[in-house]
């Protein structure tokens, strides 16, 4: 007899656990696939902010080329996706994904939105864990900061003036917190001298590229 309730038990335990596995499996996925769906509408928001609608005539995120760690000067960790804008086929910017490795606290991952003629388009800072109050100054929601490098190019200002105003450069440093816009500069700089290296390439139309997402 205790023996068939040990029996028993244990397949009750069994179903049981099966079911909770299947449930959480469950649970799982479809909490995945709501993470994908609002990431890319949080990424989509963040491309068109750099780079408005009345710019381009394609979806931005299902025109990219991939950039990898390997790629020089981005910083990246992993690979991730340059997305490009098109008008009438043609480029009108490509918005470039940058890590910088020497934040404050860590790395800072931004995008970098460079127009055709080698000019920001904008920046957006897309993850830090920079000092609040501080350093988080990278980010749009909490200063206008990052709005100063709309317009920039390597030619203006020079490759010298690419640092902050205590460096002897053009961009503001913030009060108590020079090493995060340091950081963010350099890596901005590291996209525009990417997209230079890079340019012939970045530039391709629509009908010349190989291939893509």
């Amino acid at each position: 007899m205790m023996l068939r309730s040990i029996s028993r038990n244990s397949i009750l335990l069994g179903l049981f656990a099966v079911l909770t596995t299947a449930i959480i499996a469950g649970t799982f996925l479809g909490t995945r696939e709501r993470i994908a769906a609002e990431q890319r509408r949080a990424e989509a928001k963040a491309l068109l902010e750099i780079v408005p609608r009345q710019r381009h005539d394609n979806d931005l995120l299902d025109d990219y080329l991939p950039a990898g760690a390997a790629d020089e000067g981005l910083g990246l960790r992993q690979e991730r996706k340059i997305y490009v804008a098109r008008q009438g086929g043609a480029v009108a910017a490509v918005i470039i994904p940058a890590t910088a490795a020497d934040g404050y606290a860590g790395d800072i991952t931004v995008i970098v939105g460079v127009n055709a003629d080698g000019s920001v388009a904008g920046v957006r800072t897309l993850s830090h864990r920079e000092t609040p109050g501080l350093g988080d100054k990278i980010e749009l929601q909490k200063s206008d900061w990052i709005l100063g490098f709309e317009g920039k190019s390597l030619e203006n200002p020079s490759l010298e003036q690419w640092a902050v105003v205590k460096d002897g450069g053009v961009f503001d440093q913030f009060t108590g917190a020079t090493i995060t816009p340091r950081a963010v500069i350099g890596a901005v700089r590291r996209s525009l001298e990417y997209f230079r290296l890079h340019r012939e390439k970045l530039l391709l139309p629509a009908a010349a590229e190989d291939g893509n997402g």
